[in-house]
């Protein structure tokens, strides 16, 4: 059991490849109990572990560490017995009975007879990767995967057992369903099935009845005591309460998520001051229209927008509408209205409000993560978000300028790269096209991840290696490449595992900028080298203009 190799991934994470999954566990049990410092996250997979560090200098030097660590071996049985009944009427059954050279009778034997280890999770929140006993029932996933898997479906693909725990696509051989509660944000632990568990599986002879159950938890929940409350009229195309994320549970598949720009939410508390973890609304393309009720301290920051501030009509007078500059503190009294009307570049406004927005915690953060569910709801009219209470001496601080990436003399914008941990997939050739052509900004982004389209006479990247990755730990910013050669840039509700090769990824000072590009910009990579690059050295023209105070 040992190290074979350790790849940097983007700026601020490190890639374990290590020469078996007895040696991957070992690693993540390792690190688990004896975190190594500046240690954020740790994300086990088929042949990898997946680091991410709180710095790039954090980052080097788990890499040199990782080396010289004694993996001895994890321990067994560290974790409980779950049992799980299932009804096996799987509408794959018969194919995998076809696929192993088992009857049906012999399948669901087979399955229920050896013991299951949650070796590692990812793909979605509560989802567990089951490693067997043997290999009887090895079978490869699905030619054509689903557009909709149903929750509680149980599946096989490989040597691996799972259940999803919520309707999501999927690739794998479907063999039953349970009523079982893969996740539960009620529960102390919401994973049913937590790595290093054992799972026995039961046939169950009951009807059974899927859960409907929601992991969302809405922003108009009964009103708490609060310093004020902003009521939003329209949330236009899509408002979100975001903070900095809830780093550390990427294995149980739970995203960091938080706001996409994390300059302009830092920008936007700043200026009312408060703490930068506090919440905010993160509002697409600046339209938004919300009510004070008690007078309020705002800011607005990130993508332009016009900013107009309706007075309360009163009998004997009538004020004049008020016109607040962005990025710069401004008041909204009891009954007055405030309008975001988009007024230029860029794609996420940011609205602090002092004292923060003070929903409750969802795993331990107020963001919104739009792909798994967790967190509050997105904003609707109605939506009542209570203001938190200012405590301490926190300024109001002053105008600032705009965090927003500028583009070049022909409008195109620069995002700044380091290679890996996958560029050997594509080798120098493909490195090169990355760098040297333009790509465009697709229609089907979002908070997931930047979907890059073709512009002119681009071409899509081509693999030189055949052959497909095992699942692994991504970060933000990394640049995936599906077969299809059109490179997807993660954003802050990216998966915490991917099955595509990363050639590239965004470095961390940029990834504000990634952020806020719109569809249908256009922009290039430039290739940096983290060893020898200064994220304030001067930059080329269409470079982001952010001073690296991303987290």
């Amino acid at each position: 059991m040992s190290v074979t190799a350790t790849r940097f991934a983007g700026t601020r994470s490190v890639l374990v490849e290590l020469s078996d999954l007895d040696s991957v566990l070992a690693l993540d049990a390792l690190l688990e109990a004896s975190p190594l410092p500046g240690q954020l996250d740790v994300l086990a997979a088929a042949s990898t572990v997946f680091i991410k560090a709180d710095s790039w200098a954090s980052a080097r030097k788990i890499a040199a560490a990782i080396p010289a660590l004694e993996l001895g071996t994890a321990p067994e049985n560290a974790g409980s017995l779950v049992t799980v009944d299932v009804h096996y009427d799987g509408e794959d059954l018969a194919e995998v009975a076809k696929l192993t050279d088992l009857s049906i009778e012999s399948v669901i034997n087979a399955h229920t007879s050896q013991t299951w280890r949650a070796a590692f999770g990812g793909f979605a929140p509560g989802f567990a990767y089951l490693l067997g006993e043997n290999s009887s029932l090895n079978v490869p996933r699905r030619d054509t995967p689903r557009k909709v898997v149903p929750s509680g479906a149980v599946a096989l693909a490989g040597d691996y057992s799972a259940v999803y725990p919520r309707q999501s696509p999927g690739g794998w051989q479907l063999i039953g369903h349970t009523d079982a509660v893969l996740w539960d944000l009620e529960r102390e632990n919401p994973a049913l099935i937590r790595p290093q568990d054992r799972v026995q599986f039961t046939a169950s002879h009951t009807s059974l009845r899927l859960s409907s159950r929601t992991a969302a938890a809405p922003a108009h929940a009964a009103p708490k005591a609060a310093a004020g409350q902003l009521e939003i009229l329209d949330p236009g195309l899509q408002s979100l309460i975001q903070d900095l994320g809830r780093p550390g549970l990427g294995n149980l598949g739970v995203s960091a998520a938080g706001a996409a720009d994390t300059s302009s939410a830092r920008a936007a508390n700043r200026l009312v001051g408060n703490a930068a973890e506090a919440a905010v609304i993160e509002n697409l393309l600046g339209s938004l229209v919300l009510r004070a009720r008690g007078d309020a301290v705002l800011s607005v920051t990130g993508a332009h927008a016009q900013l107009l501030i309706t007075p309360v009509e009163e009998d004997d007078f009538h004020e004049e509408e008020r016109a607040p500059q962005m990025n710069t503190p401004f008041a909204l009294l009891d009954g007055e209205t405030l309008t975001l009307l988009p007024s230029g570049s860029g794609l996420r406004s940011y609205l602090g409000v002092r004292g923060g927005i003070d929903v409750d915690p969802v795993l331990g953060s107020r963001s919104t993560d739009s792909m798994s569910g967790i967190g509050p709801a997105p904003l609707a009219p109605g939506t009542l978000l209570p203001v938190g209470t200012v405590t301490g001496s926190h300024v109001v601080g002053n105008p600032e300028p705009s965090t927003l990436p500028v583009p070049d003399a022909h409008g195109i914008y620069t995002l700044r790269i380091s290679k890996g941990p996958r560029e050997d997939w594509f080798g120098e050739a493909g490195l090169r096209q990355l760098t040297g052509q333009t790509w465009s900004v697709s229609a089907e982004s979002n908070r997931v991840g930047v979907r890059l389209a073709l512009p002119g006479d681009s071409s899509p990247l081509t693999r030189i290696r055949t052959g497909e990755l095992s699942s692994e730990g991504v970060a933000v910013g990394a640049l995936q490449v599906p077969p299809s050669g059109l490179p997807v840039l993660f954003l802050a509700d990216h998966p915490v595992t991917g099955g595509y090769p990363v050639i590239a990824g965004v470095i961390a000072e940029d990834l504000p900028a990634a952020a806020q590009l719109p569809p249908g910009t256009q922009l290039r990579f430039e290739l940096v080298d983290p060893l020898t690059h200064n994220p304030h050295a001067p930059r080329a023209a269409g470079a982001p203009s952010h001073e690296g105070n991303t987290p």
